[in-house]
């Protein structure tokens, strides 16, 4: 498996400020993540925190931390994917999704050093055993809360939600997308794009969407179809 280019920031600084920089985050969310934890349990049975195993780098499974956002009972025994509108999401869920805020307990992952603050975001084995052998490449690096990817498809969820079949749809259009934008940083770790990546993604998160990396959304071809939105397209880069 190739590995990520070995500059100094890549072997040592990015770790370094990972650690320093996530648990200062944690130390200053401490009172939201009390809130969170409160209006979890006081609106659904179940733990505060959702954890489910993840692979992570060189393949290493590893459980990753985020606020529960769907009802117990439901999320153990269905789809892996959740798209907008999703039943088993719950009232605080969606308000915890759509600020992002329900990512934030993985902080507690890059402090174990399971994750980085940017890298691709980790996927669960079920899909990563499914990786051809270039895109396995992508597991020589840290995963990560946001990444390249992460930004142009932060509204991941409604671009699932639009199709007949989602399942089919991540796996065959926009998982191998993901995978592509995330190659480019994983092949070229440096402390100016990590910095570009958490920028925009700040950007989205306050509303700009514009800020990032926009993907086209009309028929490339006559042999296009609506489960099949990405055919024929190329991505226009505007980071």
């Amino acid at each position: 498996m190739p590995t990520t280019p070995q500059t100094f920031y890549a072997r040592h600084a990015k770790r370094w400020l990972d650690f320093f920089f996530s648990a200062l985050g944690l130390i200053v969310l401490a009172p939201l993540f009390l809130i969170c934890s409160v209006l979890i349990k006081l609106t659904s049975a179940g733990p505060v925190f959702f954890r489910q195993t993840r692979s992570g780098i060189d393949g290493r499974p590893f459980r990753i931390f985020k606020f529960r956002t769907m009802f117990a009972a439901d999320r153990a025994s269905s789809s892996l994917l959740t798209a907008s509108g999703d039943s088993r999401i719950t009232s605080v869920g969606r308000w915890l999704r759509k600020s992002k805020i329900d990512e934030l307990p993985q902080l507690i992952n890059v402090v174990l050093g399971n994750m980085s603050l940017v890298g691709p975001r980790p996927e669960v084995p079920f899909y990563t055993d499914r990786y051809s052998s270039e895109q396995r490449e992508i597991l020589g690096v840290r995963p990560g809360i946001t990444s390249f990817a992460s930004v142009v498809f932060s509204d991941e969820e409604q671009v699932l939600a639009a199709q007949k079949d989602k399942e089919f749809f991540y796996v065959t259009q926009l998982m191998p997308y993901k995978i592509a934008l995330d190659l480019q940083h994983c092949r070229r770790v440096t402390l100016a794009a990590d910095l570009r990546i958490l920028l925009h993604t700040a950007l989205k998160l306050f509303g700009r969407r514009n800020a990032a990396v926009a993907i086209p959304t009309s028929p490339a071809n006559d042999d296009s179809s609506p489960d099949q939105p990405f055919s024929g397209y190329e991505l226009k880069q505007r980071i």
